[in-house]
């Protein structure tokens, strides 16, 4: 077989292998349990047994996570649809919505376009940066793990378009073998426009369709919609029987010579070649009313009915010109560029799964495939490295209804400490790896090390520094222990002219901003929470751009009990503004408009935050509800945990105690 060839396929005379380090996943979030089902799940896995399925969203690099989903789903996805990136000017931009002031009548919505964040950039550098090489690459790695991932019977849906179309079917031809090639799907999305100088306008997309094996598992669909279809319509029901209902005639003549077929019927003398159909069949079309006698005279033969309004139309083609892009204006759209239409993946997803298949999407965008194959009751896994990419398909998913439980995962501190072993990986003994790791920040950071110390690693600007570990989040207890030994150094030291100090950390604890900032200004400690950007775990990327720690959003919450009843109210949300571009800032009047989302846990155990209530915007109700009340069964202590998600996809979590009597 021909093969194709790029730069950084062959090394060392063999090809180039895939990251295949497979890391436990966090569940950080679950969504839409009821209390009944989150006890029942608690009860078979203290039981060691399995629990009930939850679809999942999981946030994080494809690079990590396919391969973190081999030891449980190898051979197990029914069907994999990806739309990765195709065109070399894509990247991770999105555009950002500053909502109206909620006590400002006839403001103007103001937009603005946020720029990618370093890890996003790298994945696309990852992507492009040597041009078609580099893209052939990581596809060609990203499809060697979904192969592995798919069921001896799966289908796999590549979506492209003619920038790399062309390169990828090769790859896929490789890797699946050009004869388990079934179809080059032709997508026309868009119609006629002006033509680009001397050439031809593009209006089409390339779906490839591959099978893993010669088995398959594919439902034939029909349609109604197309231009085909409807001339098709116009010109052939042209009949009208007794009772006003249109048919068309449809031959029963065998193709082919059939002895057995062969059979006079009410005087009708059969076809040269027979009938298509037995007798009895016959004797049962004609009970129903579905056969057309013609006028013996006439020497016609006998013709099948198909009434109109039992048409299902013609089957599909791989000519698909019946599907439109979204238009500005529909319900379904989302602002989010590279959305497909849902009627685009319903017809993939009915030919090539079935009811409690699993679908995977390793490209989530704005949540088509997960909303779709949620509509049609598939099980679905999808993905996608951007923040904004995740909040988007949370919210789409939240808006469907009835919509079935599922959780929200990452790689969480395991990508951190496999990142670690890999950057450090030289290093003599852990307590080198940890001084390499400390420094490694401080200078992303611009701080000066600190030696002999615990808990305070750098200085800047007059300011103590202390790193968080990559294993367990920030918590009160670091706090206090930073503020005790910070207080001996400054003590020792007549010259010390610091009281502040920036904590720096992958995750805190949820009250860190709180309690934490108490005790610190009970201390006389001016105190800061700046959070460790996930880009640092790029090395590349810290070397190439500016890596910003941006401090905490600080929320505050006011609580209200009435006998049983619990009522929290969002009081104020404070959002550092660094992400937000100078010149729309001054469209931020009041403090509700960094909100997009809220949430709640009324019985916050300890575990996994679990998604009880929500309230967001969407382009059909852009206001969020602000104010919030339950009712608890039972009395006793209560640990409410609220999380806000900002205009950007960045989250914010509190915990609140409460005492129901």
């Amino acid at each position: 077989m021909t093969e194709l060839i790029w730069e950084g396929k062959y090394k060392d005379g063999k090809k180039t292998s895939p990251v295949r380090i497979a890391l436990p996943f966090q569940t950080i979030e679950t969504i839409n349990e009821s209390v009944q089902q989150r006890q029942q799940s608690l009860d078979f896995f203290s039981n060691g047994k399995p629990t009930e399925w939850r679809n999942r969203l999981i946030w994080g690099d494809k690079k990590y996570v396919l391969p973190s989903l081999l030891p449980e789903f190898a051979g197990k996805v029914n069907l994999i649809y990806i739309d990765p990136p195709f065109n070399v000017g894509a990247d991770f931009s999105f555009t950002a919505t500053i909502p109206d002031d909620p006590e400002i009548d006839n403001v103007e919505t103001t937009e603005f376009i946020k720029q990618p964040n370093i890890i996003e950039q790298k994945a696309y550098r990852d992507t492009w940066g040597k041009g078609l090489d580099s893209y052939m690459q990581w596809f060609y790695e990203t499809v060697l793990i979904l192969k592995e991932l798919l069921k001896e019977d799966g289908s796999i849906y590549v979506h492209l378009d003619w920038h790399v179309s062309h390169y990828a079917k090769s790859i896929l031809d490789e890797i699946f073998s050009y004869e388990n090639f079934r179809n080059e799907i032709i997508w026309k999305r868009k119609g006629g426009s002006a033509n680009p100088l001397n050439r031809l306008g593009s209006v089409t997309d390339s779906i490839f369709w591959y099978t893993k094996s010669e088995k398959i598992n594919f439902t034939q669909q029909y349609s109604l919609d197309s231009d085909d279809v409807r001339k098709y319509i116009e010109e052939r029901f042209n009949n009208v029987d007794e009772n006003g209902r249109k048919f068309m005639k449809s031959p029963i003549v065998s193709p082919n010579p059939r002895p057995n077929l062969t059979y006079d019927y009410k005087g009708y003398t059969p076809p040269k070649n027979g009938w298509s159909i037995s007798k009895d069949i016959m004797e049962k079309w004609d009970k129903e009313g579905k056969l057309y006698f013609p006028p013996k005279e006439r020497g016609d033969r006998i013709y099948r009915k198909i009434y109109i309004d039992e048409y299902i139309g013609q089957p599909i083609q791989n000519l698909w010109t019946d599907i439109f892009v979204i238009n500005p204006v529909a319900n379904e759209r989302l602002n989010y560029d590279t959305q497909k239409p849902e009627a685009l993946l319903e017809r993939i997803l009915k030919s090539s799964s079935k009811e409690e298949d699993l679908i995977l999407d390793c490209f989530c965008g704005s949540g088509t495939t997960a909303a779709v194959s949620e509509k049609l009751n598939r099980r679905w896994i999808t993905c996608d490295l951007g923040r904004f990419a995740i909040h988007t398909t949370r919210k789409r998913l939240l808006g469907i209804p009835n919509i079935k439980p599922f959780i929200v995962q990452n790689l969480g501190k395991y990508e951190r400490q496999q990142w670690i072993k890999a950057e450090f990986e030289n290093q003599e003994t852990r307590i080198t790896q940890e001084k390499t790791y400390l420094k490694f920040i401080l200078d992303i950071y611009h701080a000066q090390s600190l030696n002999g110390y615990i808990w305070l690693h750098g200085a800047k600007a007059a300011r103590m520094i202390h790193v968080g570990s990559v294993e367990a989040p920030v918590s009160v207890g670091d706090v206090k222990n930073i503020i005790q030994e910070f207080w001996k150094i400054v003590g020792k030291s007549k010259d010390a002219k610091t009281n502040g100090i920036d904590v720096l950390g992958w995750d805190f604890a949820f009250d860190i901003n709180e309690t934490a900032k108490q005790f610190a200004a009970t201390n006389n400690v001016d105190i800061r929470f700046k959070k460790i950007p996930r880009e640092v775990l790029e090395k590349k990327a810290v070397e190439q751009g500016e890596i910003q720690f941006f401090e905490l959003a600080s929320l505050d919450i006011k609580t209200k009990i009435e006998k049983k009843k619990l009522t929290l109210t969002l009081n104020n949300f404070i959002i550092p503004p660094d992400d937000i571009p100078e010149e729309v800032r001054s469209a931020i009047t009041h403090w509700s408009q960094c909100i997009d989302y809220w949430a709640v846990d009324w019985d916050y155990k300890d575990d996994t935050f679990h998604n009880e209530w929500q309230s967001y915007r969407t382009k059909k109700s852009p206001q969020i509800e602000l104010s919030i009340s339950n009712v608890y069964e039972q009395v006793g202590k209560y640990t409410v945990l609220v999380k806000v998600i900002d205009i950007l996809g960045n989250d914010t979590t509190k915990a609140l105690t409460i005492q129901i009597k």
